[in-house]
């Protein structure tokens, strides 16, 4: 199939924007009901909408046409005339105001295969956009530690472990460094660099010992 860029997309292009798709869904969950978000597939310009939230703003659905804008967007990107993404402001046919931001996305060989455009709403009520903005329940709170660095993040989740299962009266003391490693397994720490140095460090035990426990996991 033939792209806007002129060049047919691949089975790795589609799998690309494919990947986009929660990444839609998950930004309109953030952002709230204000904002339109929708991906384009350019192996079809004149159905590109694969995905789409809140089209109500527009009246647009899954198989929609890229927009006029769009298309003048790619033709600057393949002349290197601009940024692969631009923020401007626009209206739907309502005439209602509506600040837009799309951005290109790229496949193999650097060609542009979709965009993802992302539309606000401005004449969403302000109760409505302060209320999912700020007083709106979320539905699920994790605890998150924005490190400078890997260790940084390391050691918070060893000492928080730790604690847990030092705390824990029905796990033996024998037991307590292979639930601690069991549980840093778990939720993923041993993925990041260095990881088994600086946990078997904190916890006054050899490496060795570190990867004996993994190996029992």
């Amino acid at each position: 199939m033939e792209s806007a860029t002129g060049s047919a997309l691949t089975e790795t292009d589609f799998q690309i924007l494919e990947s986009y798709i929660p990444v839609v869904k998950g930004l309109s969950e953030y952002l709230g009901s204000g904002y339109e978000i929708v991906l384009h597939s350019l192996d079809k310009p004149d159905e590109s909408v694969i995905c789409i939230m809140n089209g109500h703003y527009t009246g647009r659905k899954v198989g929609a046409p890229v927009t006029d804008f769009a298309l003048n967007l790619l033709e600057r990107i393949k002349a290197d005339e601009g940024a692969p993404y631009v923020t401007y402001m626009t209206q739907n046919k309502d005439g209602d105001p509506i600040r837009s931001t799309t951005i290109a996305i790229f496949g193999e060989k650097h060609r542009v295969i979709g965009l993802i455009c992302i539309n606000f709403y401005l004449n969403l009520p302000l109760f409505t956009f302060l209320k999912e903005t700020f007083c709106s329940e979320p539905t699920s709170f994790f605890s998150e530690t924005f490190a400078e660095n890997s260790r940084e993040v390391i050691e918070k989740e060893v000492v928080k472990i730790r604690d847990e299962v030092f705390e824990d009266r029905s796990i033996l003391m024998n037991n307590k460094n292979k639930e601690i490693i069991f549980r840093l397994s778990s939720c993923g720490i041993f993925n990041l660099k260095e990881a088994v140095a600086i946990v078997a460090e904190l916890l006054g035990i050899s490496k060795n010992t570190v990867y004996l426990h993994l190996r029992h996991i």
